[in-house]
Parts: structure tokens; C-alpha cells; sequence
């Protein structure tokens, strides 16, 4: 069984625990069929290579939907490390704001509640600015990181250094929201990094762009083989500064089987059923008379009601 350490849950007491979830659709988040292929695709061929070993990183869980997908990857041996505020107090001013106005409700809380439905365990959970990764995770020993904290420029600038200390050799580094129109310090911090700080590209879709610190040629020649034997997603190559990039898009590829709950949560409460509404006055005398007398008397009874009104 995969070695996974359990962080203290630091979340007030009285918060409210959430609902778990009943089925991975049901967690909250942005994860797209075609990106739970690659992902699978590159964890998996990880996983077939006995020499590449390491741990996964993942900086800015939300409410666990790609952290869930992750922790399936682990073997023994290993460690999953996921970083985020969670609801801790952001380090400055402009964090806040953009926690406020993008992740209202994203609380520790949940984040264990959706992990702990589909993991026997927590993975090692900072509970803090992804500025400190650096210091809480080994140099050089994670194969696979997967980045989508913070969309400020400044931030995303650390981000990006971080995951070069910590990368093993070969590791795949993901990043999210390289193209979005709502984060465009992302797409600066991004390309840069890819022109003059040393970040290779294997490929990209249209949500993730997929990266090394080392030679990408081995990842990029095995990924173009897959996709040969694909009908549902669809590829090209184009060349940036004298090097390949892969193009993924989406032809109708379904995700893979999706993370099962460990156990199955307990059916919502039936709703009380609604009370038959009760007679309407007079109805009760007119459905005994139509009963009990002759039709000539309640037509003469109905009659002599009708003209005291």
C-alpha cells in the first residue's frame, strides 16, 4: 500500500462538515475529459517505467477534483503533497481579493471530505502559500507536478521556480489556465519561463500545457505514437523558436473510468410526503347525499342551498 502521511485538519470547529460526495462527478472543479486522458496517459507510462521514480505535487487543490484523479497514481514508497490556502488568511492583499472573487467557498473542510470518500488517507496537505513548497518538499524528487494556485503573475513566477527545485529528472510539469482570458499573468509567467528560463514543451490542450525541465523529445515521441492509434482526439505539431510542440484537442474522447467511493454515502433524506388537502366546505353532506338519498331529494337540497346564498 502507498505510504501517504495525514496532515492535521486545521479548519475551525465550527464549520460546518459538507456532504460527501456520492460520485467523482459530484466534486466540485475543472477537470476535462480530454486533460483525465493525458494525465492518465503520462501517469501511467510513469508508472510502466521502473526508473522513473518520485513524488506528486499538486499547488492549489480547490475542493479536490484533480488531487482525487491524482492519488491514484501513487506506489509504494511514495508521497503526495498538496499545497493550498485552503481558507487560511492569503499572504497579501491582492491574494485575498482573488480568493474572494473566485474561490468563496473553498474550505479545508471539503477538500477532506471529498478526498477521505474516494482514499483510505489524506496525502500531505500544506495548508499554505505555495511560496513555502520549496522548503517543505525534497529537492528534486517529484515526477510529476501539477500547478494551478494563484493567477497572479508574481505568484505563478514562484510557482514555476518551485517546481524546478523540486523536479526529478524527466518530471512532467502541468500547468493550468496558460491561455485564459480571466489570468493572463499565468500566460506571461508561462511563456516566459518557456523562452528564456529553461521550461520545454511536450504539448499542450486547451486548458493545460504540459512541460520539463529536461530534453521533452522522449515524452513527445512516445505521446505522438499514442496518438497515431486515436480517432478521439485530435493532434498537430507546430515548432516555437526551433523546437516541437503537440497540439491536443478533443474529438468526442471520454475520461477515463472515474475514482470510486470507498464506501457507499448514505441516501439523502426522503422529503415528507405532501398532505392530502383536505375537503373543501360542503363537499363532505354532498358526497353523502349523493350516497345515501334519492336524486330527486339532493337535486331539491342542492337547490335550497344554492338560493340562500
Amino acid at each position: 500500500m502507498s505510504h501517504v502521511s495525514q496532515a492535521p485538519v486545521t479548519t475551525p470547529d465550527a464549520a460546518p462538515a459538507p456532504p460527501a460526495p456520492r460520485a467523482y462527478s459530484e466534486v466540485k472543479g475543472w477537470f476535462s475529459a480530454y486533460d483525465q486522458v493525458l494525465f492518465d496517459w503520462f501517469l501511467t507510462r510513469q508508472a510502466d517505467d521502473a526508473a522513473q521514480r518520485g513524488d506528486l505535487l499538486e499547488l492549489g487543490a480547490f475542493m479536490g477534483k484533480s488531487a482525487i484523479f491524482l492519488g491514484r497514481y501513487l506506489r509504494d514508497g511514495e508521497e503526495f503533497t498538496v499545497c493550498d490556502l485552503f481558507d487560511s488568511p492569503p499572504p497579501d492583499d491582492s491574494n485575498l481579493a482573488e480568493m474572494r472573487g473566485s474561490y468563496p467557498t473553498l474550505t479545508r473542510r471539503g477538500f477532506d471530505t471529498n478526498y477521505l470518500t474516494f482514499h483510505e488517507a489524506l496525502p500531505t496537505v500544506v495548508q499554505a502559500p505555495t511560496s513555502v513548497v520549496a522548503d517543505r518538499v525534497r529537492p528534486d524528487s517529484c515526477r510529476f507536478v501539477h500547478i494551478d494556485a494563484s493567477h497572479l503573475h508574481e505568484h505563478v513566477v514562484q510557482d514555476i521556480e518551485s517546481s524546478r527545485i523540486v523536479a526529478a529528472p524527466g518530471a512532467v510539469i502541468v500547468f493550468d489556465d496558460y491561455r485564459s482570458a480571466h489570468c493572463p499573468g499565468v500566460a506571461a509567467a508561462v511563456w516566459a519561463a518557456v523562452a528564456t528560463g529553461g521550461l520545454r514543451l511536450i504539448c499542450v490542450s486547451a486548458s493545460k500545457l504540459y512541460a520539463t525541465w529536461d530534453d521533452p523529445m522522449p515524452h513527445q515521441a512516445a505521446l505522438l505514437t499514442w496518438l497515431e492509434g486515436r480517432t478521439d482526439l485530435w493532434h498537430g505539431v507546430d515548432v516555437i523558436d526551433g523546437r516541437p510542440l503537440v497540439r491536443i484537442g478533443d474529438e468526442g474522447v471520454v475520461a477515463p473510468a472515474p475514482p470510486q467511493p470507498l464506501r457507499a454515502a448514505p441516501e439523502p433524506a426522503a422529503a415528507a410526503p405532501a398532505k392530502a388537502p383536505g375537503p373543501r366546505p360542503g363537499a363532505g353532506w354532498r358526497r353523502l347525499a349523493k350516497d345515501l338519498l334519492p336524486p330527486v331529494v339532493t337535486r331539491a337540497i342542492v337547490a335550497r342551498r344554492r338560493a340562500r346564498r
